[in-house]
Formats: C-alpha cells, sequence, structure tokens
C-alpha cells in the first residue's frame, strides 16, 4: 500500500521558515519524480516544486523560486520543502506527489500518488 505522509506544517509569523517533510512507503522511491503542490480554498492545486528521481535537478514556481528549496533522502524515501522568509501568500494546505516518471511536470494531474497535505498558516 502506498502511503505519503507530510509532515511539519503550523502557524508561523511572516519571515519566518519552515521544513515540510514527506515520508513515503509502498513506492520505489528512486523511480519517483516527487513534487509538492499547495491549495487554498476555492482554487486548485498550484505546483511549488519538483524533484528528479536522483535529487540533481529540481524546479520551482517563481513564486516561491529562491525562497524555497527541494532535497530528498533517497535512503530515508523522504523528500523535504524547507521554507524560507514565510509570506502570508504562502497559507495553503501543502501536498507532496509522487509519480514514477522522468519529467519533473508542474500540474497535479501529472502526479499518481499524493499524501493528505499539511496545513501551513503564516500572519502577517
Amino acid at each position: 500500500q502506498v502511503q505519503l505522509v507530510e509532515s511539519g506544517g503550523g502557524l508561523v509569523q511572516a519571515g519566518a521558515s519552515l521544513r515540510l517533510s514527506c515520508e513515503t512507503s509502498g513506492l520505489a522511491f528512486t523511480a519517483q519524480t516527487m513534487a509538492w503542490f499547495r491549495q487554498t480554498p476555492g482554487r486548485g492545486r498550484e505546483f511549488v516544486g519538483a524533484i528528479s528521481r536522483g535529487g540533481g535537478v529540481t524546479e520551482y514556481a517563481d513564486s516561491v523560486n529562491g525562497r524555497f528549496t527541494l532535497s530528498r533522502d533517497n535512503y530515508r524515501e523522504t523528500v523535504s520543502l524547507q521554507m524560507d522568509r514565510l509570506t502570508p501568500a504562502d497559507t495553503a494546505v501543502y501536498y507532496c506527489a509522487a509519480d514514477p516518471t522522468l519529467d519533473l511536470r508542474r500540474y497535479a494531474s501529472g502526479y499518481t500518488y499524493w499524501g493528505q497535505g499539511t496545513q501551513v498558516t503564516v500572519s502577517a
């Protein structure tokens, strides 16, 4: 059974940092491109970033580029999202996603496996 479990969300003030983690099981982890998306009420899931199978290639949404950093540990089968200089616009539920593809896709339908999400709230 495939499971993706996000953790690390919370309530912080603007300018603070958070580190989200996604622990996986039941996947051939090293065969997965991993990604993070976020969603606010009434809107679709927005691409945040993706990381290649080996971890050597990353892509980010323009809105987070330079503030957020993706990493993965293929031994522990986890992926992390370091979020710095947070703003209220970053408030959302953050989702971890995986797909056995070489492509770093920027759309939600491009990912097969999803976690349940973790809430990040940034106050002004």
